[in-house]
């Protein structure tokens, strides 16, 4: 493997990429860390030493690289172009225009991707508003009474909200950069990059609060569910498909043999950003209210039991969350009818199984079963950190370093990035990173 790092270094052209790709990530972190104006950033810094992330907070956190909690010029992170990009591919399903759009081609998705910018400086827009508006109350740091914006005029706020959202614009241009003329998928890669930025503090956490022996163990155990993560993501169902020979002209077409791969985890991580974002959004809406019912009936159900990471109640409508979001995200996205449709078009046929609407049941079929374990094994990886909560004693509000959303995304973004480079040194001396 070292050899292979080797040789993707020696190679001119992917050495071009590979530092274009680690000077973007540099500019990006740079910007992590610079406080947006108005921002009072020794305050800040006295805030969180003294409070704890509240768990509303903590997803937002970890997709900005602990930017929120700074307030700097990405606080608003890669998440508004996340949302903007599964709203634009649920409307499709809605919308005919878009439909249309997505079979139009690279023409058609380019039109796409211009609807998916407008949508994230919205989406940017409305989550910097919401943050500003959060930390001028002093609910983004509960307990602090250090003013983290001294200067609360309109003006300031403002100022503070357009810089956000510039920032965001710059990060999806920086994204595309990476996409284009680096190595990887460029949103994914930003987004990988943040969650490798929260580990090291989140060890330092478990090692100065637990000790040496938790911290091995936490460490151990995050190594066998990295290996487990690697090895379920890499299994799919690959149904045989066979297409028929036919004469074009004077030429033989067709008579080869193929398969439809279907992963066990087809979903990929969005039921988890779904069931997270549903269940903050009560204490979000409690919070924008006000503390003047602070200690109403419903306000206290919320905090004990839908924010507390550790209730059961919390644990069993997050993994039905998830496994309900797998199955409708999997059935928006994998349109049987319209694959059954297209093998039948270009002649081809599962063998056994006759063209069109049986050929779309048994792909419905096969679907159904195959979402059910990777739904569980979805839930399960996702409610693995509220389990050692209290093990690592972080506190209800606090994030398991090796759980959930960071682990899948890492996983996902580091194997896609490891094949993209692989592919590119076969095409030169056909050596890829496994011998």
């Amino acid at each position: 493997m070292l050899s292979a790092f080797r040789s993707a270094l020696a190679t001119p052209d992917l050495r071009k990429k590979i530092l274009f790709t680690l000077m973007i990530v540099a500019v990006y972190r740079l910007g992590t860390i610079i406080p947006a104006p108005g921002v009072s950033y020794p305050n800040v810094e006295a805030c969180q030493a003294q409070v704890e992330s509240s768990g509303i907070y903590s997803l937002l956190n970890l997709f900005s690289g602990g930017a929120l909690l700074q307030l700097s010029i990405f606080s608003t992170g890669i998440m508004p172009y996340i949302t903007a990009s599964i709203i634009i591919q649920l409307l499709g399903v809605v919308i005919p225009r878009f439909e249309e759009l997505r079979k139009e081609g690279q023409s058609g998705q380019n039109k796409l991707t211009q609807y998916t910018r407008y949508l994230t400086i919205a989406l940017a827009i409305l989550q910097a508003t919401g943050v500003i508006a959060l930390a001028d109350r002093g609910q983004l740091f509960q307990n602090c009474d250090q003013p983290v914006i001294p200067d609360n005029s309109i003006y300031t706020l403002a100022l503070i909200v357009v810089t956000m959202t510039a920032g965001t614009a710059v990060m999806m241009w920086m994204g595309e950069l990476i996409t284009e003329r680096g190595v990887g998928n460029g949103m994914s890669v930003l987004i990988f990059l943040n969650i490798a930025a929260i580990l090291p503090a989140e060890g330092a956490n478990i090692l100065d609060r637990n000790g040496g022996l938790v911290f091995a163990f936490v460490c151990l155990f995050g190594l066998v569910i990295i290996a487990s993560v690697i090895f379920i993501e890499q299994g799919q169902r690959r149904i045989p498909v066979q297409y028929a020979k036919r004469m074009v002209g004077r030429r033989m077409y067709g008579g080869t043999s193929t398969y439809l791969p279907i992963k066990v985890n087809q979903a990929g991580v969005i039921p988890v950003i779904f069931g997270s974002s549903l269940l903050y959004l009560p204490d979000l809406i409690s919070r924008l209210i006000g503390d003047q019912n602070a200690n109403s009936g419903w306000q206290v159900f919320i905090r004990t039991y839908i924010v507390d990471q550790s209730s059961w109640l919390h644990i069993l409508l997050y993994f039905a969350m998830i496994i309900f979001f797998t199955y409708f995200y999997i059935t928006i996205t994998f349109n049987v009818d319209e694959r059954a449709e297209d093998m039948k078009k270009y002649g081809g046929f599962i063998p056994g199984i006759r063209p069109g609407r049986p050929t779309a049941e048994y792909l419905r079929y096969v679907l159904g079963r195959i979402t059910l374990p990777g739904s569980i094994y979805l839930g399960i990886v996702a409610i693995l950190p509220n389990f050692f909560l209290s093990l690592t004693g972080q506190g209800q509000n606090q994030n398991f370093p090796f759980g959930g959303t960071a682990v899948l995304i890492m996983v996902g973004v580091g194997l896609d990035t490891v094949k993209q480079i692989e592919s590119q040194l076969m095409q030169r001396n056909y050596e890829g990173f496994l011998k």
